[in-house]
């Protein structure tokens, strides 16, 4: 019986130039040579699948300081690469949009709305990471791991809106995850402006490590008029 292969790959996601990018590395050899791929590699013998995921990314593409990380899906389709069956264990990784990681001359970052030519299933591992953000974004903190240390509320609104993928009311932005308890006034305020007009306050997160904050705001239906 054939042995069966299993890798670990990252879907790495980060807010630049106000679009959400992930991070791609071109194959140079066959199969599939030329395409765009997500980083990873076979799974160490001595290793559980986040500490492999981790240690290659820190190898490969220099990320070390990766705001979060967590475990997306497994994707076993038979046929997903020629040849021997190959699981992949598919991580979501996100970096701070202040943080400009040095990568390789064969990586480069891609709006995930742009993608190009990805090998595999690499495309669906791609949307399932972002799936997966957008959904997080709704009932987590998890915008902490978007955003740099210290923002004021339009900024953050510019880095939701780019991982959502739609316009966000900067009012109501700040409401929400004040209500919530997400957001905290650092005391500072921004430079205003070429156009001048009163300095916007500067804001942080209550915490840097993931956790609920509305279990049921993905259960809720869409409201009617009526």
């Amino acid at each position: 019986m054939d042995r069966l292969g299993h890798e670990v790959l990252a879907a790495v996601l980060q807010v630049r130039s106000w679009s959400l990018q992930v991070l791609l590395w071109q194959r140079a050899k066959e199969p599939q040579a030329g395409h765009w791929s997500l980083p990873g590699g076979q799974l160490g013998a001595t290793e559980d699948v986040e500490a492999s995921v981790r240690r290659q990314l820190a190898e490969k593409v220099d990320v070390r300081q990766l705001s979060h990380v967590e475990q997306l899906q497994v994707f076993s389709a038979p046929n997903r690469m020629p040849g021997a069956r190959v699981l992949a264990t598919a991580f979501l990784g996100l970096v701070p949009s202040d943080n400009d990681p040095e990568i390789p001359a064969d990586t480069r970052w891609f709006p995930v709305d742009a993608l190009p030519a990805t090998a595999f299933d690499h495309h669906a591992i791609v949307l399932r990471a972002r799936d997966r953000l957008r959904s997080k974004l709704s009932y987590t903190n998890l915008g902490f791991a978007l955003a740099p240390p210290s923002f004021t509320i339009s900024e953050l609104r510019e880095i939701y809106a780019a991982a959502l993928g739609h316009r966000v009311s900067a009012t109501n932005l700040q409401r929400v995850l004040s209500r919530r308890g997400q957001l905290e006034p650092t005391g500072q305020t921004a430079v205003s402006g070429p156009a001048g007009g009163r300095p916007a306050a500067v804001f942080r997160f209550t915490c840097r490590d993931m956790f609920i904050t509305d279990p049921f705001a993905v259960l809720r239906p869409p409201t009617t008029r009526r």
